[in-house]
């Protein structure tokens, strides 16, 4: 499972020019699924997640975490995470989940996110998505398990 997380002032995803997700300051997440994630790769990166610790303290040091600032979370499905981009010139998606097994695992993952932090907001997966973001720093970083 991978996460491209991105300390971001504020970010939305639009779906058909409709915004169907939306935070202010927090993390947007890019999540990719692959054939060989399962509960205890989700519960890692859900982990990670929450915990990762890329907003400023009182100092300007990267000490605290999304949870500590009470900051948004944007999760938004990615399926070219997952992509193999060794060979060629053309990615190759054989290590990715099939979309029913990558759908139903991005669902139970948001449904723990949810469970676990106040403010999350989401994608619709699968869809043609338009993400706007300001990306704060810029703080970027892949999360993997």
């Amino acid at each position: 499972m991978k996460g491209l997380i991105q300390r971001v002032s504020r970010a939305s995803v639009s779906v058909d020019g409709k915004v169907v997700g939306e935070i202010s300051r927090g993390l947007l997440l890019l999540l990719g699924i692959e054939r060989n994630d399962d509960d205890e790769s989700m519960d890692k990166l859900l982990h990670k997640l929450l915990n990762y610790r890329i907003f400023p303290d009182h100092e300007g040091k990267m000490n605290l975490s999304v949870s500590d600032v009470e900051g948004g979370i944007l999760a938004v499905s990615q399926f070219t995470l997952a992509a193999d981009t060794r060979k060629g010139l053309r990615p190759g998606f054989s290590s990715a989940a099939a979309p029913v097994v990558a759908e139903d695992m991005y669902n139970r993952f948001v449904a723990k996110l949810r469970a676990r932090h106040l403010d999350v907001a989401t994608g619709i997966f699968a869809a043609d998505m338009q993400v706007e973001l300001i990306n704060d720093g810029p703080v970027t970083f892949m999360l993997e398990t």
